[in-house]
């Protein structure tokens, strides 16, 4: 699929550049990066009152605004100077000369220095801003969007059918923007899920809590995004009918971006409508990037399932993390002295002294049992206990040799033990389970089919319903009975307490 918007420019930036662009967060390593940080929120907080070019009293003078507003503002002393002259090293903020501001023929003779944002500088500080903001709960999939890009996508192919380019460079600009947020607010939303998913320990009881709501959220995206993806599919190919081309340069006509030439703001929007088209169109073997993401959020719904499972199980036994290192300093406080308690914590956390490296010698005649290890010859030790502490391997495994001869007798006893579990469960269909007795054949399938039955049964208002277990020959289902039922095998007598039985062949029915 293509590359996003920033992406894809981002790769072709050379080694040197992206060492430059990297320097605008250096001020996120100094030690007083708390400071440097309310430095530039007071000169974002001069430039949103378009007051663009600011001396060091502006600053000052701002960051006593937000102190009045947030006890956290850090005292600034008589270096505020500094700091801006080395935010403008690092390329954030450029430091100007301006004569004008001096009033005095004392403050005439001294620089009088001013300082602006750069244009990367300024989104350096939004993007530490924007991590500094976020939040889990933010998280979130824009199932509404698909109506608003269908709209979209009518409306463009509309004016470019009637030559209206003001309005094609409106809608290609709004679906731009809207695929650019959606593309944003999913990879977010798997990113934090994920987060979730992987750290069950952080918070289990905020994920229980939410849990439904999670999921009915995921499960209306799906539901919203199968329901518009062949719509829009078919918008797109309407809007390609009407003259892709002449769309394009419609919207590179009226694009008043001054920066670029007509050949570059052409090959701009040529390349979002490509980005556009991958998501609900795809090439023959390849996949739309629309159903990447159904794919995606339908592997994350399997994901938060069996999550609750694991947690749902956890708290049913009691039994966690938390209790473990709860019930290990019970013990370990009970100990009757520290000897047995540094033993009990060194037995549970694998604390263990420390293991010197050693080996025999070739010839160990030569070398006197009295000898002390310092005195001692030394011996050659390999890398991997060296390096690891583990002991070394065999060494490269070696290839594995074909055997037609042994794969061909695998396989067909394989096909032999299958055949006889599908005439076992024909036997099953045929006669039934009740009033005989079932061989061992017939009790392995039985007791796979009841397997498979009483996993698949839920309890509904209190009581137990029917369930169903199934292989690609038989079908098993147990009914409720008050009365209970019996099975006889070879091994003795299996009661069904307040189920029956009843075997069915897939082609036909068969009670038993």
């Amino acid at each position: 699929m293509a590359h996003s918007r920033g992406g894809g420019r981002a790769l072709d930036l050379d080694a040197l550049a992206v060492g430059d662009r990297f320097r605008l967060f250096n001020f996120t390593q100094r030690d007083d990066y708390v400071v440097y940080l309310w430095v530039l929120r007071a000169m974002d907080r001069l430039r949103a009152v378009h007051r663009v070019r600011v001396d060091c009293e502006d600053v000052a003078a701002a960051m006593a605004e937000l102190a009045s507003v947030h006890d956290e503002v850090p005292t600034v002393d008589t270096s505020l100077r500094g700091r801006l002259d080395a935010l403008a090293g690092d390329g954030i903020i450029h430091r100007l000369e301006d004569a004008s501001r001096a009033g005095t023929l004392a403050r005439y003779r001294n620089r009088q220095s001013v300082y602006q944002f750069s244009e990367l500088g300024y989104r350096a500080f939004t993007a530490v801003e924007d991590v500094l903001a976020a939040r889990v709960r933010d998280a979130n999939l824009s199932r509404l969007v698909f109506s608003d890009i269908l709209d979209d996508l009518k409306s463009l192919a509309a004016a470019n059918r009637g030559g209206d380019e003001e309005q094609v460079y409106r809608r290609l600009s709004r679906l731009d923007g809207v695929m650019e947020d959606m593309v944003r607010r999913s990879a977010r939303f798997h990113v934090t899920l994920g987060e979730i998913v992987t750290s069950t320990e952080a918070s289990p009881e905020l994920f229980l809590r939410y849990k439904n709501a999670l999921l009915t959220h995921m499960t209306d995206f799906m539901a919203e995004l199968d329901r518009y993806l062949p719509r829009l599919r078919g918008a797109v190919l309407e809007v390609e009918a009407t003259g892709i081309g002449t769309m394009l340069a419609r919207a590179a006509d009226v694009d008043d971006r001054p920066f670029l030439s007509g050949g570059e703001r052409m090959e701009d929007w040529k390349r979002r409508w490509e980005v556009l088209r991958a998501w609900f169109t795809a090439e023959p073997g390849a996949e739309s990037g629309a159903a990447e993401l159904r794919r995606a959020t339908r592997t994350a719904v399997s994901g938060v399932i069996a999550l609750l499972r694991q947690l749902t199980e956890v708290q049913r036994g009691g039994v966690n993390r938390a209790s473990e290192l709860r019930h290990l300093a019970e013990w370990i406080c009970d100990t009757p002295d520290e000897d047995a308690a540094h033993a009990l914590m060194s037995a549970a956390f694998n604390m263990g002294s420390a293991r010197h490296l050693g080996g025999a010698h070739d010839d160990a005649e030569q070398i006197s049992p009295r000898a002390t290890w310092w005195d001692a010859p030394g011996v050659e030790v390999a890398l991997t206990p060296f390096r690891t502490g583990r002991a070394a391997g065999p060494g490269i495994p070696q290839p594995v040799r074909a055997d037609p001869r042994m794969r061909a007798g695998l396989r067909g006893l394989q096909v032999a033990a299958r055949e006889a579990e599908r005439q076992a469960a024909r036997s099953l269909a045929a006669s039934g389970a009740h009033g005989r007795v079932l061989d061992e054949a017939e009790t392995r399938v039985l007791m796979a089919l009841l397997t498979r039955a009483l996993e698949a049964r839920s309890v509904v208002s209190g009581r137990l319903k029917a369930a169903t277990g199934s292989d690609d020959t038989v079908i098993v289902r147990l009914l409720p009975d008050p009365r209970g039922g019996s099975v006889r095998t070879a091994h003795g007598l299996l009661h069904l307490p307040g189920f029956t039985l009843e075997i069915s062949a897939r082609s036909g029915r068969a009670r038993g």
